[in-house]
């Protein structure tokens, strides 16, 4: 298990871990699959033009075959024999490399998708350093990794293609009697059939390969707990400091909260433990509404503001915990409340309009 400053990667890679790395352009990919789709293509094209390259491979041998004793070099025919030269290489490889451009793309897609990554672009100094270089280059496990591997494929597909091109070669033996037409079409059949044959071997190989860099590459990534943390906090935030933030709002809702209590008609309490200021105007709130509410400490706090600027403070256990569970701050009372509420507002309202009387005497 690969170690980070002693600590053992335990950890999968992290969502944001992975995006992150496929912005700057490292994605699990095999290039035995880019070879073997370009291989294959390449077989799939020759197989359906072959016809084609048969019967323009049949007319240059005539062409050059039939009039070998009787050239005369001269510049021209050099430049002739270049033409044409060109001309047959274009029509016979054309549509192969148009063809094999293709599905390089192709085949990069599907491996990783498509996704532009600006920062892969950005050339890093790091790389241009000679010493790290060198250890990476000589002193590393990798390069010699890579080097085994393709040794390993070479041994392999070496003799597999021994074992068919030993083959060819016997029935090549009775090309002697065939005419120039019959032998560029045994030729052509014998390398596409070679060719596919190839190709199932690298298919196997590509598949290995494949499945193997996608495990390395997720091994790589893996990550301390330590690292989890340290990304957990820069994504979602301190856990301290979300929990001070967290505590200010609370704060600041509380004290917007107490500067209500002055404008509440009536706080009902039980009288201990919970206290909910209401407050109702006529014609502009269809049911009181609570504006502060409390338990405990806060309460006594909302109890103690209340009789400090002259609001009613009702005592009433059930309505008070009713009240409290029923409604957030700013809601309107729930129907089934209405009576209990209505009887201690028409008190009050009757209370301030004795005050009132009182007053003018």
């Amino acid at each position: 298990m690969a170690e980070v400053n002693g600590q053992e990667k335990t950890e999968q890679a992290t969502a944001k871990k992975l995006s992150d790395t496929r912005e700057e352009g490292r994605v699990a990919k095999s290039p035995e699959i880019n070879s073997l789709a370009i291989f294959s293509t390449g077989i799939f094209i020759l197989y359906f033009v072959k016809g084609f390259i048969g019967d323009k491979l049949y007319e240059i041998s005539v062409y050059i075959f039939s009039s070998l004793g009787k050239l005369d070099i001269t510049m021209e025919l050099v430049k002739l024999y270049i033409l044409k030269g060109s001309i047959f290489f274009m029509l016979i490889m054309g549509p192969l490399f148009l063809g094999l451009v293709i599905v390089s793309f192709a085949a990069g897609y599907g491996q990783v998708g498509f996704r532009l990554t600006p920062k892969a672009l950005i050339p890093k100094f790091s790389n241009l350093n000679p010493v790290s270089g060198i250890k990476n280059k000589f002193f590393s496990s990798q390069p010699f990794f890579e080097l085994l591997k393709s040794i390993l494929k070479l041994i392999i597909i070496g003799w597999f293609s021994y074992i068919i091109l030993a083959g060819m070669i016997k029935k090549s033996l009775l090309l002697v009697d065939n005419t120039v037409e019959e032998t560029v079409q045994f030729m052509l059949n014998n390398s596409i059939d070679f060719l596919w044959k190839v190709s199932l071997i690298y298919l196997v190989i590509a598949a290995a390969d494949f499945i193997f860099q996608k495990h390395k590459f997720k091994k790589n990534l893996m990550m301390t707990k330590q690292e989890v943390k340290e990304e957990h906090k820069q994504t979602e935030g301190d856990p301290q400091i979300k929990a001070q933030i967290k505590s200010k709002q609370f704060e600041i809702a509380r004290n917007r909260m107490m500067q209500e209590v002055p404008k509440a008609d009536v706080i009902i309490t039980n009288p201990t433990h919970y206290a909910v200021a209401l407050k109702y105007e006529t014609g502009k709130y269809s049911a009181p509404k609570v504006v502060a509410k409390g338990v405990d400490l806060v309460a006594q706090k909302i109890k103690k503001i209340a009789k400090e600027n002259d609001v009613h403070i009702h005592e009433d256990v059930f309505l008070a915990r009713a009240l409290y569970k029923a409604c957030d701050i700013g809601d309107e009372i729930p129907e089934n409340l209405y009576k209990a509420v209505a009887q201690i507002i028409a008190y009050v309202f009757q209370l301030k309009q004795d005050k009132k009387r009182k007053s003018i005497i």
